[in-house]
Parts: structure tokens; sequence; C-alpha cells
């Protein structure tokens, strides 16, 4: 048998295998699976160099499944290449089963980089792993599957535009164009020359084929390979190919078929098959990943914005060769700039496209890379789901938010993530930071260079003063107790910017003969649960004070941890917060409107007394 039947059989063997786990599970996307057959057929049997065996060899190829409803098809393709026994493919979606409804890296499945299923995500995890590959000299390529749908997304568009800006040679997309949809057709169908003009118009080579024919398919990777650049290879194919009764038929989006009409398509496909492939492997292993010099941190006597000591800590960084930089067009307001200066080729400008630079973080840190990605605070929340979906997919990642709360003044509320440490406390896994003076800043951006999951650093925009000296240690989930005594009737609960709000306000209460405590809860998630409760406990009136709304920020950290474990509060807890929509002023007017000015704190705290 000659090489085109070798694939037509193993496209025919990954279809069937596809119908029997989604019929075995009673769920699934076989229809989608079998659209896409032909393509990871010849990928996976002669173009895709990857060691089955060290499937985390640095050196290998990457495949990402951006159609991660495909999933049965993935996990036919690893039964192939012998990463699975059939008896774990008919595992699929089973409870405790590492073959997940959508492909996830779990511990058992080490030949899945991301996960997947939340559509337009694959492309810019493509364009991370790419970048990586370039960053450490890989020899690698990195192929996306994607879905005709999914290019409606505009994070799919950001990766095109950002793979062509940065000349990215080794990145190849394949559009399964199916014409069909979830609930019908999808917006294009099949006019693949209106995606080739749009491909070509963001900078990438088109090949536009017969995604069922082999031998098309096979020529059009070995041109995508060439080295000339981003591809889009735009592949015309049919939901549901090969069986009559599915094929380029509305209505089975998502639909397993029962055991009679997954007889009947088995049979029309020409039957159970076992057969087996070995994809090509890389020509030498990647080695390990190169970490790099020491790390001198920068010291401020002096104040200094946060934001500011952020950059400058990511530039002491640079002398590690495993960290990567990447930002959203704002690098001269969080200051990632320095970095950039320290080590231009380890800085990504994604410019305004925050789904693509959080996917690309993600993409980077599956090969090794330690990837920090920076913004606005508020232009965080509009990839949000990549950040939801990065910790399913078990990355590190580190974020950071500058220019948070009403604390910044004049630009008014559409700048101002009121609800960033809510919305990062929410992730699994993550760690929240939000320090107050530059000190503090330096040593926690080094602590997260070497943190897993997903962590984020609230930085402020305006000058703070020197509250640390440089060789103060941080410990992630510490906290520090500024101010404390016998006497103490309160206890202000801080962190970043309303620290030192709190701190004016003790000294005002004290004045009055009033002592409370002030701790700095630079550490949010996880909280100081210990420090917190002795807190409670000696003085009987928690007062949290922060620049962010009342929901779900760090004054319900600091609930969560009064009540950690069941224990019975007697203490009297009062949140001080935003709880008006904001408009613009100075910091200090607004801090004041707000009620968490030094003035506005002592007198609650002086209410809450009475």
């Amino acid at each position: 048998m000659d090489r085109r039947g070798e694939w037509n059989e193993l496209a025919a063997q990954l279809a069937v295998d596809s119908i029997r786990a989604s019929t075995a599970a009673g769920s699934g996307h076989p229809t989608s699976s079998l659209s896409a057959a032909h393509l990871l057929a010849v990928l996976f049997s002669e173009h895709l160099r990857f060691d089955v065996e060290e499937p985390k060899d640095r050196a290998n190829d990457r495949f990402v499944l951006s159609k991660g409803h495909a999933s049965p098809l993935m996990f036919a393709v690893l039964k192939a290449i012998g990463a699975l026994s059939d008896r774990e493919l008919l595992s699929f979606r089973r409870f405790r089963s590492p073959l997940q409804g959508h492909p996830a890296p779990v511990p058992e499945m080490p030949w899945i980089d991301v996960a997947t299923g939340s559509l337009g995500q694959g492309l810019p995890i493509g364009l991370g792993m790419a970048l990586a590959m370039r960053v450490h000299d890989l020899p690698g390529r990195v192929w996306v599957l994607m879905g005709d749908s999914e290019a409606a997304e505009g994070s799919v568009w950001e990766a095109m535009e950002n793979a062509s800006h940065h000349g990215v040679r080794n990145l190849t997309a394949i559009l399964d164009m199916n014409r069909l949809g979830q609930r019908g057709p999808t917006m294009l169908e099949w006019r693949g020359d209106t995606y080739a003009a749009r491909a070509e118009a963001f900078g990438w080579r088109a090949i536009q084929i017969d995604g069922h024919d082999v031998a098309a398919i096979d020529e059009a990777y070995r041109r995508a390979e060439d080295g000339e650049g981003p591809t889009l290879i735009i592949a015309r194919t049919e939901k549901g190919h090969g069986v009559s009764f599915l094929a380029d038929a509305e209505g089975w989006h998502g639909k397993a078929l029962d055991d009679g009409q997954a007889q009947a398509a088995i049979e029309e496909l020409g039957g159970e098959r076992s057969l087996s492939i070995v994809p090509p492997k890389p020509d030498a292993p990647g080695g390990p990943q190169d970490v790099g010099g020491d790390v001198a941190l920068p010291e401020y006597t002096g104040e200094v914005a946060t934001r500011k000591a952020f950059g400058e800590a990511l530039a002491a960084l640079a002398a590690r060769a495993d960290v990567v930089v990447l930002d959203g067009e704002v690098s001269n307001s969080t200051h990632t700039e320095d970095f950039e200066k320290a080590a231009p080729d380890r800085f990504f400008q994604m410019y305004i496209g925050e789904q693509n630079m959080l996917g690309a973080a993600v993409g980077l840190q599956a090969l090794g890379v330690t990837a920090f990605a920076a913004t606005f605070g508020a232009f965080l929340t509009r990839a949000y789901d990549f950040v939801r979906m990065a910790a399913v997919s078990r990355a590190n990642v580190r974020l950071c938010g500058s220019h948070a709360g009403v604390s910044i003044g004049e630009d008014g509320p559409s700048q101002m993530a009121l609800e960033d440490l809510a919305m990062m406390r929410a992730v699994h896994g993550s760690t929240v930071l939000y320090p107050a003076d530059g000190n503090c800043t330096a040593k926690l951006v080094l602590s997260m260079a070497d943190l897993p999951g997903i962590s984020y650093i609230r930085t402020t925009r305006e000058k703070t003063p020197r509250l640390y000296g440089s060789s103060e240690e941080f410990p992630i989930g510490g906290s520090r107790v500024l101010r404390s005594g016998e006497k103490d009737r309160a206890a202000l609960v801080a962190a970043g910017v309303t620290v030192f709000e709190a701190l004016r306000a003790a000294e005002a209460l004290s004045e009055d003969g009033i002592e409370v405590r002030v701790i700095d809860a630079y550490s949010v998630k996880p909280i100081d649960e210990r420090t917190l409760v002795a807190a409670a406990e000696d003085t009987g009136l928690v007062v949290v004070v922060e620049d962010h709304w009342l929901d779900g920020g760090l004054g319900d950290a600091v609930l969560a941890a009064l009540a950690s474990g069941g224990r019975p509060m007697s203490q009297r807890v009062v949140k001080l917060g935003v709880n008006q929509m904001p408009g613009s002023g100075t910091p200090e007017e607004l801090r004041d409107w707000a009620g968490i000015s030094a003035p506005r704190i002592a007198s609650a705290v002086r209410a809450a007394l009475r």
C-alpha cells in the first residue's frame, strides 16, 4: 500500500475510533472529529516531529487542538501513536478518566500541552510556543488545528496580526472549514477565498486545499515547512465526512451516535482497524532550559511608584535566560520598558490585544519559559477567559495590572480596575499580591518568577513612601504588622495605597487616645490567616480598607480567613471600600469620596467603637 493509501486508512481508523469513544461515553462531538481526520492522519504520520516517549522534549514540534470539542479525534490519534490503549480510549468522558470532554494537560496526559475548548485560544497559544522556540533557538514548528466557527473570535485575528508583525516563521494554522457550526452554517460557510483574503491582509500566506485529499494535505504541509512565514491552510472539509447520514448534515453537532447508528457508520467507514504509527522524531533532543545568572534587585530609599519598581525588578530578572515579558502597548506605564532595554530579544510588544497576550503567555510557559504579562488592571478583564483557561491548563503565568483603583485619579472609572482583586482571587490556585512600597514590590516580583499557577500583582500609579528596607523579606501568604500595642482597640487591614491612609488614620486616632493595629496584607491570596485571627481576637474589631469594590476583594478575603474552618466569629468586621460608581478627580479627592482616606477611616473606627 502506498503512502496515500496508508494515510486514508489511518484517517478512517481515526474516524471510527472517534465514533467508538463518543458512543461509549454517550456524549461528545464525533462529526467535528470526522471532518479533520485526514488532516491529522497526514500530520502525525509524516510532518509532526514528535518523540512519543519524551513528549516534553523541547525539540519536539507542538500541536494545539484549538477546536477542543474534537477531542475524540485527539484521543484517537494518541491511541494510534501508542500513547493510549483501546481500553483507555473507551474511558472517554467517564468520571476520573484523564480523557476529559475537552483536552486538558492532566498528569496522565503529558502529550497534551494546554487545555482547549474555549474557542479562539489555540492560535494565541501557538504563537507563544513559536516565540518560545525563537527565544531559545529551538528547532520545532507549531501546528494549530482550528475550527471555522472560532475564526469569528477576535483573539484569532489578534494572534494573526502579531505573528506577522513579529516575523514568526514556524507557525502553521490549519482551518478545518467544514461549513457547519453548533446551530447551523458558519458565517462564511465554504468561502475559502474570503478566509484567504483576510489572512493575506494580515500578512499570512494562505493555501486552500481539499481537506480530505491526503496528497493535497501533504503538499500544503510541505509548503508550510519552508520557513517563508506564518501559513494558514484552509482545508475545505465535510462535517461527518465518510458517513452518508452524517456528512454535511445539520443537527448533529455535539451529539453522540447510538449503538445502532455507530455500527452503521463504522461499517460504512470500512470497519475497525488497529493501525499504529510512529511520528518522525526531532533530529536531536532539545536539552534542559538554561536559567542563567544571579538577580540583583533594585533597592529603594525614597518614594517610588510600585509600577516603576515592578519594571525595574523585571529588568533585574533579565539576568535569568528563562524570563520573557509581554506587554499590551502600555510599557511606558507598566514600566516593562525597563526589561525591554535589558533584554530586547526576550520582550514582545503585543499591542492592544490582551487576549492574544495572555494566550501567548500560556504558550510560552508550555515550553518552560517564565512568562510575565503586563497591562492596565482594567484591561485584563477582557482577557479573563484566557486567565480562567490558563488555570485549567495548569499554566504558570505571571500577570501585572497597573493603574488600579480610584487612586488613578482623573482618568475616571473606565481605567480603575475596581474588580481586579475579586477577579483574580476567583481563579483556581491563584496568588494575588498588592504591595505598598518599592522594596516589597521588588521582592514579590522575584518570588513570582518561581510561583506555580496564576499569580497577579496589582501596582500603583502614584509614588508611595518607603516603608521597608531592601533586606526585608515578604513571604507569599504573609503580612506585616506596622503598628501594634497591648491597648489596641481595633485592627486596620489594608493593602497597597490604602496602607498609608491607614497609618495616618492610626496617628490621628492615637491623638484621641484610641490605639489601633495596622496590618499590611500585601498577600491578598493566600492571606495571612494567623495574623488576622490574632488581630481580631486581640481587638474585637477589624476594619478593612481597600481601593476596590466592596465585593470580592481584600475585605472578603479577610472575612473568609476569619471564618476559616467554621471558626465562630464574635468580632466585628467593617469593610471600607468603593460602593458607588466613581468619576474623575484627584486621587486624594476620590479616596476621601470613597471613604478610604485617613480622616474617613478614623471616623469609621470611632463610629464602630461607639
